[in-house]
């Protein structure tokens, strides 16, 4: 695929051009801050350290010059999602309480990537604390779809999927709580991984709800991904949640055909209300193409779906009430201090001036259903119903390997469509939420377009620590298609 430019690439592809000479990562960087700055109307960057990518691409040459090099990301340009820790670098989580906060230290996903020899760019636009499905909660402006300017990227990891979707970066991070990784990717085309939870560390990523946050990849291609989860997964000492457990050979799973693979299609998820018979049928194409490549396909139940929406609604605002806390303008960011101002005075008026609007409404739903007389009625019973979807899934999977279902119900809507209806904006998650309840690895990958050139997305679903299989069975569907060699026609 020569005629396909360089900024549209994928790692793989950059990688073997470094390798033998073709380009250099100060190349590759070069082009990439020049295209943030041509599209910086889309609003995909909250942060740019040029000089500071300047000087790693020239270490990463010099590297390869002297037979040194890290592997097959050193030399890459990325970005990472607001919600991580960057040393040095502006870290907001999107949120104007955050404004001007610095953090002395990287997150261990950051540090991982940088220890790969990756070439940091700068910061992505995101939701508010991760809290939204079209970036247009951001306390910075909203981020735009690279294929229609109109319409969202998806959130809350917008500024990530628009980043990879336009060809700033060739690989990113996001966090996904309740589909914030794979609902982004698949409005955009691009491919969104979200781990296991405890695969990846969640030390330096700004909290939303801890028992639901996951961190992993975005990027252009099944393989890529793969090669980017590798360098983010791994037991860390830092974080509590994180699962000490080996990690196995991504690319290894990347060889393997899907004859034999037992795919599982949940009738609930295919019947949802609201799905639209554009997504169903590219989904069940893609369904057909695997069946096609020797995969057989078999029908499950995951019975308590329909209440993942009402129990993750009052689980992650629950977490959020008190995760959020912590900012009382004392600590870190900005202040709201009148004369004579008591202490409450000062929490309440911060809080809420800073805080936005859909963040303030989590908060209060969430300390609502923690508080006493509540808290059995609607948190209590919420957790029960999250250990009934979980075991769905157990059961479905004793019968299958994979579960293949839309990541989303609909294409990318138009900015401003749901911001007045956040139920309606909550249903972009429908698909995704039962995951993260579950602590699910799950991975969106292309799988067509509408007839208005809007991509879709094809959600694939594994075991707990079971990312293998999902690159089986991405890699071979992708590789038998060619929609990940489309792209947004920009400038």
């Amino acid at each position: 695929m020569t005629d396909i430019p360089l900024h549209f690439r994928s790692i793989g592809e950059v990688s073997t051009m470094l390798a033998e000479g073709k380009t250099s990562s100060a190349e590759l960087t070069e082009l990439c801050l020049a295209r943030i700055q041509v599209h910086a109307n889309l609003g995909a960057f909250l942060a740019v350290d040029a000089e500071g990518a300047r000087v790693q691409a020239k270490a990463a040459d010099e590297r390869r010059k002297a037979g040194k090099s890290l592997g097959a990301l050193d030399g890459i340009p990325i970005a990472h999602k607001d919600m991580l820790c960057t040393q040095g670098i502006p870290t907001t989580a999107g949120s104007r309480i955050l404004e001007g906060y610095v953090p002395p230290y990287d997150a261990t996903v950051v540090k991982r990537w940088k220890d790969s020899g990756t070439v940091l760019l700068g910061k992505l636009n995101q939701d508010e604390f991760g809290m939204g499905s079209s970036t247009e909660n951001s306390a910075y402006g909203v981020t735009r779809n690279p294929w229609d300017v109109k319409r969202t990227p998806g959130g809350s990891s917008g500024g990530t999927s628009a980043a990879i979707a336009a060809g700033l970066c060739f690989g990113a991070t996001g966090t996904d709580t309740g589909g914030s990784i794979r609902q982004p990717a698949a409005l955009t085309g691009t491919v969104g991984f979200k781990p296991t939870y405890g695969r990846v560390s969640r030390f330096g990523c700004i909290a939303y709800a801890s028992s639901l946050d996951q961190v992993g990849p975005v990027a252009r291609t099944v393989q890529d991904a793969g090669l980017l989860l590798q360098a983010l997964a791994g037991f860390d000492p830092k974080d509590s949640t994180s699962i000490d457990r080996a990690v196995p050979d991504y690319s290894a799973a990347l060889k393997r055909d899907v004859r034999g693979m037992k795919v599982g299609i949940p009738r609930e998820f295919m019947e949802m209300p609201g799905l639209d018979p554009e997504v169903a049928a590219a989904v069940e194409g893609a369904v057909k193409a695997l069946e096609k490549l020797g995969a057989s396909v078999v029908k499950v139940s995951l019975p308590h779906t329909r209440f993942a929406g009402a129990s993750y609604y009052v689980i992650a605002p629950a977490e959020a009430s008190s995760n959020l806390a912590r900012y009382d303008g004392l600590r870190f960011g900005p202040r709201r201090e009148p004369p004579k101002a008591s202490l409450r005075d000062v929490y309440e008026l911060t809080r809420g001036e800073l805080f936005g609007a859909e963040v303030k409404r989590r908060i209060l739903l969430g300390t609502y259903v923690l508080s006493a007389g509540y808290y059995d009625a609607y948190y209590g019973r919420a957790q029960k119903v999250r250990t009934l979807i979980a075991r769905d899934f157990e059961d479905a999977f004793k019968s299958v390997d994979v579960i293949a279902c839309p990541t989303t119900p609909t294409a990318a809507f138009k900015l401003g469509e749901k911001t007045q209806d956040p139920v309606q904006m909550y249903l972009s998650d429908v698909f995704t939420l039962s995951c993260n309840l579950a602590g699910l690895p799950g991975l969106s990958v292309p799988c067509g377009f509408t007839t208005s050139k809007l991509p879709i997305g094809l959600q694939l679903l594994g075991r707990p620590f079971g990312e293998e299989a999902l690159l089986q069975a991405a890699h071979a569907y992708e590789q038998s298609t060619d929609w990940h060699h489309q792209h947004p026609e920009l400038p």
